[in-house]
């Protein structure tokens, strides 16, 4: 076998059963470590489930209620809901944790959450193809179902949250995107110019390459512990140029209530020397 022909047997490697098992994997192991996880589990095994089949199959409900496409079609697929249903199993109902213990070893992590990322090229690219067989070469659609497709669990993360009780409208992900939406968005573009032919790359060496840097990021910022986005510097000069963006939120909040925090203790002395001036006089008055 010759180098050059490395991302085209790559391009052909099946994700089922072994990589689909690790997405599983890493998406239940994900959702038992949200807040609140267990107890739901506990109280309701039945949502529970359902929570877990909504991280394990998000990206195939969203995008197919986009195309119009009955959203419980992944229902259909029984081996997978089998599959996935045994690893929620597992993961929280194991006697002493055992399943849940083994797999949050750091080796096997990294290698559960590396196997994931893979997945996630592959659901970009079958995204992009199906909406291109619906709307052909409507370029902005077929970007849309490949990041929905690619990253469905954490852009319906709302919903999932509400099915466990749970409403936080602040971590919607169009508000303040997590760095896996991101780069799944960035993926569906590329893709979708590469499937337009304006991106002059063979196909099977994009999916070699952007495989390779999301394994090699989410690796990394695993190992290092870092929750920043590789891109943030690219965004804030961007947003910048664009946008004028100067300050974070955070820092405007924070400077609000320093004003706020100000003005009331303004206001208080100024009421403490009108009663104190009240007093005086009333003090004169007596006398």
């Amino acid at each position: 076998m010759e180098l050059w022909q490395v991302p085209l047997l790559f391009s052909r490697l099946p994700m089922f059963p072994f990589f689909d098992l690790a997405h599983y994997v890493a998406s239940v192991m994900a959702l038992k470590e949200q807040r609140g996880a267990v107890e739901v589990s506990v109280r309701s095994p039945v949502a529970c489930w359902f929570s877990a089949m909504l991280y394990c199959f998000g990206g195939s409900v969203l995008s197919s209620l986009m195309l119009a496409e009955p959203p419980v079609a992944f229902l259909a697929k029984g081996t997978n809901i089998l599959l996935a249903s045994s690893v929620w199993y597992l993961v929280f109902y194991c006697p002493q944790d055992i399943f849940y213990r083994c797999f949050a070893f750091l080796p096997l992590r990294l290698l559960v959450a590396g196997m994931k990322e893979v997945t996630r090229t592959w659901k970009i690219t079958a995204g992009v193809a199906h909406a291109d067989s619906h709307f052909k070469d409507a370029w902005l659609v077929m970007v849309a179902v490949g990041w929905a497709r690619g990253a469905g669990g954490g852009l319906i993360s709302n919903f999932e949250q509400l099915v466990r009780g749970v409403w936080k409208p602040e971590t919607n992900e169009l508000l303040k995107m997590s760095y896996p939406v991101k780069v799944t968005l960035i993926g569906a573009v590329l893709f979708t110019l590469q499937h337009c032919q304006y991106l002059p790359i063979a196909r099977h060496n994009l999916v070699f390459l952007y495989t390779v840097f999301l394994v090699v990021s989410k690796v990394t910022m695993m190992l290092t512990r870092s929750a920043t986005s590789p891109f943030a510097p690219f965004e804030a000069a961007i947003g910048h140029m664009f946008f004028g963006l100067q300050k974070t939120p955070s820092k405007v909040k924070g400077e609000g209530a320093a004003s706020s925090n100000g003005s009331s203790v303004c206001d208080r002395s100024s009421s403490e020397q009108h009663r104190d001036g009240v007093k005086k006089r009333q003090a004169k008055k007596t006398e």
